[in-house]
């Protein structure tokens, strides 16, 4: 199990380079393997669809992971499956709050049967959560409208993405520092090249703006 989290960094790295990019500034080598756990548990729901060919057949592993919700959050010891074992530690260390995670695999299930995006589920709860493992409770509110420009951003609503941004950097005036990298990313522009994020981000994170 050593190389467990290698594998995980690796994973949410070719998944989403930009949330990647953004983990690399937290200082706390604890609460960066958290957040990459998290992360790396979001692409491994992600990248289900394209691993095989019908609906009915994503829905059934969706549901498997749902199963697994049941262990992660009862504190059951989990061996043999990096990904569910990192989720049980940082669940149990953080006390997180299950309700996103069902949201999260109830709104991919709706995505493999063509329905819109839940931009709340897909970018909302998750960013929260994320923060949440930075810097603990209370930061729900100050942290919604940056996800959702993140959201818009993503499926290509760029115009309502910048009418909310301003709100969002308004909010995030409260927000402590050790947990900008929770809500960086949300300043990326998604066709930038990697060296011009990178600048992005160091940007951002001085600014404490997105």
């Amino acid at each position: 199990m050593a190389d467990a989290p290698d594998s995980l960094d690796d994973q949410a790295r070719k998944a989403d380079p930009d949330r990647w990019l953004s983990s690399r500034f937290v200082g706390d080598a604890q609460a960066r393997a958290d957040l990459i756990a998290l992360y790396a548990f979001e692409a491994e729901l992600m990248s289900i669809p394209t691993r095989v060919t019908q609906p009915l057949l994503a829905e059934m592993r969706y549901a498997w992971w749902r199963e697994q919700m049941d262990g992660v959050f009862s504190g059951a010891e989990r061996r043999g499956h990096p990904l569910l074992e990192a989720l049980t530690e940082l669940v149990a260390r953080h006390s997180l709050d299950r309700a996103p995670f069902e949201a999260l695999i109830e709104a991919h299930i709706d995505r493999v049967h063509g329905e819109p995006h839940d931009l709340d589920a897909f970018y909302v709860g998750p960013m929260q959560t994320a923060v949440r493992l930075l810097a603990g409770r209370g930061h729900d509110i100050v942290v919604a409208d940056a996800a959702r420009v993140r959201g818009l951003l993503q499926v290509g609503r760029r115009d309502e993405a910048a009418a909310l941004r301003p709100a969002a950097n308004r909010a995030l005036k409260t927000l402590p520092p050790v947990a900008f990298p929770a809500v960086a990313h949300a300043a990326l522009a998604t066709d930038a090249a990697e060296p011009l994020k990178r600048l992005m981000l160091i940007w951002a994170t001085l600014r404490g703006r997105i």
